[in-house]
Parts: structure tokens; C-alpha cells; sequence
């Protein structure tokens, strides 16, 4: 099973972004992307992360990013 978490593009250059998702950074192509994207958008990335596959509206990404430290803390008590 693969499950995508909204990463936060923290920075961009020459076709890559630098995206974070709870404290873990990584680098991702934005070559599959159609839309334009900017520092603070929110991205899915595909399985392995080598590339951001679409941009998240800010609203989704933050209900999904709860949902995912509640389901971490909740397996952790």
C-alpha cells in the first residue's frame, strides 16, 4: 500500500523543489507537474518521491496533514 502525504515546498531551482513533510526534507523533480507551483504550495509526491505528480490546494493538504499526526500519535499512545 502507498500513501501520499502533502509535502510544503520550501524551496525551488532548475526544475526541483525542496519539499518538507513533518521535519523530513527531500528533493523532488517538478517535470510531471501542469500547474506552476511556488514556495508554500503543497505537493504529492509519486511512490519513491523522485517527482511531485500535483499540487494540493492549501486547505486539503493541511486537513490531510492532521489526520496523518493524529493517526501517528493515536498508534503511538
Amino acid at each position: 500500500m502507498c500513501m501520499a502525504v502533502p509535502s510544503r515546498i520550501v524551496a525551488i531551482g532548475n526544475g526541483m523543489a525542496t519539499v518538507e513533510a513533518f521535519g523530513v526534507t527531500r528533493t523532488t523533480s517538478l517535470m510531471m507537474l501542469e500547474d506552476e507551483v511556488a514556495v508554500g504550495d503543497y505537493l504529492i509526491l509519486g511512490a519513491g518521491g523522485n517527482f511531485a505528480s500535483e499540487r494540493l490546494e492549501p486547505e486539503a493538504a493541511e486537513q490531510a496533514l492532521a489526520y496523518l499526526a493524529q493517526v501517528l500519535a493515536d498508534g503511538q499512545a
